[in-house]
């Protein structure tokens, strides 16, 4: 960890203690009921070092240790008005609920109380919506949505969710912002929030989040930014997975992923949503949930590798065709809460949990549940059983959680895990009659992967469909390599291992070597013959870009769809010098049970074994030939 991270952390640790020992006891959370301490907050603080960074399938902390996100979402500062009525009138929000675009739960019960009631939960996290609107408005809430909390009257929405953010932290919880929706308002259907980009451009988006992330990078408890929730169908049109158009989800999320990891803060994860919904819901029709299927062919690589978490929302009402809906808008399809157990399993894989169960392919990353839930009034017996299975399953696969929602109003919303009265009184998953508490029990007790987590390989893919993929920090310090070129760079602490032969697509690892390039900033572009020495010609008739001896493949770059260079590094260690040749123009030639995964769907592949490096690209330039890459000269490492 490095020193100013330390010092950080410390502080909080020390800020969480002063803070409580302080602070005015709870009113009236519950009967009974214990206010916080300063032991509480110290304990849930020591229990982790931020920041959190990626292993695999699990999520560490700065020790390596595995963290497993058990969270909830305090949802309100994204807006609770449903778009018609009186936004004045509770009536005319969700559930009768007017959060003033502020966390829910502040009118009724002291920051303090409600931090308490957390920490009985169980919970160690807080995925924590807001709007885009929230960030710009500059009016005042009015007093009647901090009546619990006066010290906060005077401030706007953002004001007061920076006090909610300091508070979480400061009590040792992890905090994963989530943009939620653009303006102020319930989510989630044609309400003008189905798209990042619906009520503004990607750009401003992207601005809003480098804003957010700059806005709490000295708090390193803010763990991550959920970069926007339940992409799906407006009236017109649907999101896509990487067809490089203003609808492009996959694209948007790489773009917003880099730009705050590089200009507001490199410790943050990233979490990345899957598609919620595309097609028109009407029986005959193609609809349907896509989740993160599409990331098993097309998968996000970050310029801090490390940082990538993928996440996914079930609920019993929808289903994989079904978008939940009664009346308008339902089809035949099945819900998920109609599915035999084994359809239910097959499911969840399909959709989301086969990126944290595969180990070794390029799109394995943790994989982060973040909205599921039920209301505590529940009567309907394929309700109920459906949450029991599903938390059977979460357990059962040690996955990262965040149910929906944590705060509500009693008598308004049965499906918060807690409720309070208009006199702050608390109601829900703390009392022992609520049905929901044998599956969350179950889901927090359950034995999980605790302790330190060990390194393992990493696999990455590179996709230039729709122009530059260098992921490289070290690579882009360097400017542009071949201007005008489609150019493509593993991240940094990756090689390049294999080669698609016409879709541009590449595969990264830093198996077996770990990080394999020299300290120094030098760089090869190569984009002629030679570094191919007198009698080693290893693709007779082709072209062939040979790295400098001493040097490995990181990169390469495409122009009109011929290969147009490739990139170079020097390695810290000597690298071997026998090698062969990897042709893979007529079909695949990876090694058997080849790690990576199908990281160019659809085309040839080429793959270096795991212990070699890849030394040079060949192509051919003859008229009626495919000109992408044709073969790898692959050599041992040592």
């Amino acid at each position: 960890m490095p020193n100013n991270r330390i010092v950080q952390y410390l502080t909080g640790v020390a800020s969480a203690v002063l803070l409580l020992a302080t602070a005015p006891g709870a009113v009236a959370a519950a009967p009974g009921a214990e206010g916080p301490t300063a032991r509480t907050a110290a304990a849930a603080a020591a229990a982790w070092q931020p920041p959190l960074s990626t292993r695999g399938r699990y999520i560490v902390d700065a020790a390596g240790n595995r963290f497993r996100l058990k969270s909830a979402n305090w949802d309100g500062a994204q807006g609770s008005w449903t778009g018609s009525g009186d936004i004045t009138d509770p009536a005319g929000h969700h559930a009768g609920q007017n959060s003033y675009g502020i966390p829910l739960g502040l009118d009724r019960v002291p920051l303090t109380g409600l931090l308490a009631d957390f920490h009985a939960l169980g919970i160690n996290s807080i995925r924590l919506p807001f709007s885009n609107e929230m960030i710009h408005t500059t009016a005042a809430v009015p007093d009647a949505a901090v009546v619990a909390n006066p010290q906060l009257r005077g401030r706007t929405p953002l004001q007061i969710f920076d006090s909610v953010v300091a508070a979480l932290t400061q009590d040792g919880f992890a905090v994963v912002l989530n943009n939620h929706t653009n303006t102020s308002r319930w989510c989630c259907g044609i309400d003008g929030n189905e798209r990042w980009n619906s009520g503004q451009d990607t750009r401003r988006w992207a601005d809003d989040w480098v804003f957010m992330a700059r806005r709490y990078a000295s708090d390193p408890r803010v763990v991550g930014a959920d970069l926007y929730n339940e992409v799906r169908r407006d009236i017109l049109d649907d999101p896509n997975w990487g067809a490089g158009d203003a609808h492009d989800w996959y694209a948007a999320a790489q773009l917003a992923a880099d730009r705050i990891l590089t200009e507001a803060n490199p410790d943050l994860l990233i979490v990345i949503e899957g598609i919620n919904w595309t097609g028109l819901p009407v029986d005959g029709l193609p609809h349907g949930r896509p989740a993160l299927t599409p990331a098993r062919t097309l998968s996000h690589t970050l310029v801090a590798s490390d940082k990538l978490v993928y996440s996914a929302h079930f609920y019993g009402y929808t289903g994989p065709r079904h978008s939940g809906a009664t009346g308008i808008g339902e089809t035949h399809d099945a819900r998920y809460q109609d599915l035999t157990l084994d359809e239910l399993h097959q499911a969840l894989y399909d959709e989301a949990f086969f990126v944290s169960e595969e180990a070794g392919r390029h799109f394995t990353a943790p994989l982060w549940i973040s909205e599921f839930g039920i209301g505590a009034n529940e009567t309907g017996g394929a309700a109920r059983t459906w949450f029991g299975n599903v938390t059977d399953y979460f357990a059962d696969h040690d996955v990262d959680f965040a149910y929906w929602p944590l705060v509500g109003w009693e008598g308004h919303d049965d499906w918060a895990l807690l409720r309070y009265d208009t006199d702050g009184h608390r109601h829900g998953l703390l009392d022992q009659t609520d049905w929901r508490n044998a599956g969350w029990t179950r889901l927090m007790t359950y034995p999980t992967r605790t302790g330190s987590v060990a390194a393992v390989p990493t696999w990455h893919m590179l996709a230039t469909d729709h122009g530059d993929y260098v992921q490289s920090l070290r690579v882009r310090a360097g400017g542009d390599w071949d201007q005008g070129a489609s150019k493509a760079a593993c991240p940094d602490g990756s090689r390049l291992i294999g080669l698609g032969h016409t879709a541009g697509r590449g595969l990264c690892t830093d198996v077996t070597a770990g990080d394999l390039r020299a300290a120094t900033s030098t760089q090869t572009v190569v984009t002629d013959e030679r570094n191919v020495p007198q009698g080693g010609d290893w693709a007779s008739g082709y072209t062939k870009f040979q790295c400098p001896s001493g040097s490995f493949l990181i990169g390469y770059s495409r122009r009109a769809g011929r290969v147009s260079a490739a990139l170079c590094a020097p390695a810290r260690t000597s690298l071997g010098v026998t090698g062969r040749t990897v042709w893979f123009d007529r079909s695949d030639n990876r090694p058997a049970g080849a790690s990576g995964g199908d990281f160019a769907h659809g085309d040839y592949k080429g793959q270096c074994a795991d212990d070699e490096y890849a030394a040079g690209i060949a192509f051919t330039t003859r008229v009626g030939s495919t000109a992408g890459p044709a073969a790898l000269l692959c050599r041992r490492l040592s």
